[in-house]
């Protein structure tokens, strides 16, 4: 914990997610991320934890191609995904496919189940049943798995990457979604684990968008419930809930309208379904979130979170179907709940700390689960399914993190806004700031929009510049989760009004501080924390420094290239035929009042906010004399992951503030 967190130790950290619990309770298995042997490369391997803690952890997997853990069959067998090369066929450099293995319960070593040509898209595993659902890719004419690795080797051998698009959306934050689609598929398990799958395509037609992998298989393995997008009748962009039959493939509609439903989960009895449900909002009304009760039967629902007015996410069930689990951002952090369906009780299980990836064990009693928080990464804990705001014991032989962690005092703190709303922040300090010592200050502005500050990060991590003098503020301002709808609203299509005004009251409200220097200020944003940086550099010249990272610039060019721009409508209105709000909200409509220097990153497959939106920015800054600066990655998307490109984001950025916040001299770093 008192080692300083250097770029050596923050890359050389493990990295846990995808936390999964056997059948019987018995076995923990982690995803965890290190650096791998090549110089720009991170490598997953799977890790099995014991729950009891008795026993050290044990590597399950290892390969150059790394894994990722997808879900425990009924037998304890684990299934997972990894492009590793097929043992009993002859290796192909160039084809790298993320195919579907089986680890045996019991020890040994992993065989290939299936390998589609064009790679496996999840998989869920019936709780009673040796089936095993999956979504894969294929073009859109293949007729099975075999057409499409046919279809595959001629446009190989033609020299062919053009793609032919039919409808909307065509891509999705760093893919394409041609030349191939996704299907679902079903197959029972073998009871030989040296067989191979036989497959059965169930998806009934070509054509839904699946934005993400969003399904999962009922207990008997007869029915699979899936989110299912039909974008043909835009702005609309609804995604519904559906179930479709194995046997018939039959498909109907559980639940739609104006809403997305995504993370289905049916129930251990398999009688109902619950998923998050979002409603579109207007640019009058925000988005509001909830989770979604349906009757697999008689497709009736309802909404189980009415009540609670916060966003619930990762809703999973208890073992006897009586209650649902979900975490919750909630005033700075991710809290953990159930609801009990009998009569609706709401408990907050785990108030402090950042939960994920909640695992009930198959007695009822307790739930696995990632915690973090502002100051140390994920680890393994466990808490009771009863009880209000406990504290949840960390698993003593768990994964060994090296003791990674902030060495900076971090505080929850408060100001208030001119409409009079409480703002909440947190506050990394470096240990040493002092009225005799003030430290120079970096205000944070969180991406999204409909987020908030509430763990530790390993893309925005204020302890890295906690280690180099700074303190840094990370406000949740209007727009932010975890606290109201009302919160929500304050911001909703309107980001450069109470989001700005939030932001400079939060910094008002710590540079009161006689451990914080008023005069040296910088501030620094990504996505929608990009946008605000670039609005504060319009109105306002207090800052010595902006750093502005896949941001939004002109919001109207904006709707025509990212992504999913249809669906921004639902919150700016159509620009088509009323562009006001977009104008209006457009930091480049103030470009000729910017006078602060401006550091922008942006990365070239970001499909989220285009690389056109850096490229305006650039010239228009340097068109207006603008001191700037543009950090490009070629290679990375809306995230820059890959770990020296993340070391020469961070030496970039830190030697911008240092030159213009501490006055020291640019040193350029040395890759660059």
């Amino acid at each position: 914990m008192n080692e300083p967190l250097t770029l050596d130790r923050f890359y050389s950290a493990p990295r846990l997610s995808g936390l999964k619990l056997s059948p019987d309770g018995r076995r923990l298995v982690i995803a965890v991320l290190r650096r791998g042997p090549e110089p720009n490369e991170m490598r997953s391997a799977l890790w099995q934890v014991d729950p009891a803690g008795r026993t050290a952890p044990r590597r399950l997997t290892r390969s150059s191609a790394g894994e990722s853990a997808a879900a425990f069959a009924r037998d304890g067998s684990l299934l997972f995904t990894s492009a590793r090369p097929d043992p009993d066929a002859k290796a192909d450099p160039d084809k790298k496919i993320a195919a579907l293995w089986r680890l045996p319960g019991e020890g040994g070593e992993a065989s290939l189940l299936l390998a589609p040509d064009g790679g496996i898209e999840g998989v869920a595993a019936a709780l009673n049943a040796d089936a095993i659902a999956f979504g894969a890719l294929l073009h859109p004419a293949a007729a099975d798995l075999g057409d499409d690795a046919a279809r595959a080797k001629a446009r190989s051998d033609a020299k062919v990457e053009a793609m032919l698009f039919e409808d909307y959306p065509i891509r999705y934050w760093d893919h394409w979604f041609a030349p191939r689609r996704q299907r679902f598929f079903v197959a029972p398990l073998p009871a030989d684990p040296e067989a191979k799958l036989e497959p059965v395509d169930v998806t009934g037609d070509v054509g839904p968008v699946f934005l993400e992998s969003d399904f999962d298989v009922a207990p008997d393995g007869r029915t699979i419930v899936a989110a299912w997008g039909e974008w043909s009748n835009l702005p609309a962009t609804p995604i519904d809930l559906v179930a479709i039959d194995v046997e018939t493939k039959a498909r109907r509609t559980l639940a739609h309208g104006d809403y997305y439903f995504g993370h289905p989960k049916v129930s251990p009895d398999g009688r109902s379904v619950v998923a998050v449900r979002t409603g579109f909002g207007t640019p009058d009304k925000a988005a509001a979130t909830s989770l979604w009760l349906v009757d697999l039967a008689t497709g009736e629902g309802r909404d189980l979170t009415a009540t609670l007015d916060l966003w619930p996410e990762q809703p999973v069930w208890a073992p006897d179907s009586s209650a649902v689990y979900f975490v919750a951002d909630r005033l700075g952090f991710v809290a953990a709940f159930r609801i009990d369906l009998a009569d609706g009780t709401i408990t907050c299980l785990v108030s402090e700390g950042a939960l994920s990836d909640l695992c009930p064990s198959p007695d009822g009693r307790s739930i696995y689960a990632l915690r973090a928080t502002m100051s140390v990464p994920p680890r393994i804990v466990r808490f009771a399914t009863t009880g209000s705001d406990q504290t949840p014991v960390e698993l003593p032989c768990s994964i060994d993190d090296g003791g990674v962690a902030g060495r900076g005092r971090v505080e929850r703190v408060f100001a208030t806004a001119p409409d009079g709303q409480q703002i909440g922040s947190w506050l990394a300090i470096p240990p040493d700031a002092s009225a005799a010592n003030p430290a120079p200050l970096v205000v944070f502005a969180h991406g999204g929009p409909v987020a908030s500050w509430s763990a530790w990060s390993w893309r925005w991590n204020p302890h890295l510049l906690v280690e180099r003098g700074y303190a840094v503020l990370m406000p949740d301002p209007a727009i932010s989760t975890g606290y109201g709808q009302k919160m929500l609203e304050r911001g909703w299509g309107h980001w450069g009004e109470a989001p700005y005004t939030d932001i400079i009251a939060a910094l008002d409200g710590v540079l009161g501080r006689d451990d914080l220097d008023a005069s040296r200020t910088a501030l620094a944003g990504g996505s929608f924390g990009g946008y605000m940086a670039n609005w504060v550099a319009g109105h306002t010249d207090r800052f010595r420094a902006i750093v502005t990272h896949a941001s939004l610039w002109d919001l109207r060019p904006f709707h025509g290239t990212t992504d999913t721009g249809p669906d921004w409508e639902h919150e700016m209105g159509d620009p088509y035929h009323q562009p006001e709000l977009y104008d209006v909200q457009s930091p480049a409509g103030h470009i000729g009042s910017i006078k602060t220097p401006m550091l922008v990153i942006h990365g070239e497959r970001d499909f989220r906010v285009p690389v056109g939106e850096a490229l305006r920015l650039w010239t228009d800054l340097r068109r207006h004399g603008v001191p700037a600066r543009f950090l490009y990655f070629p290679d990375e998307n809306h995230w820059i992951l890959k770990p020296n490109n993340a070391r020469v984001w961070y030496e970039t950025v830190l030697a911008f503030l240092d030159e213009h916040v501490l006055g020291k001299e640019w040193v350029r770093p040395p890759l660059l």
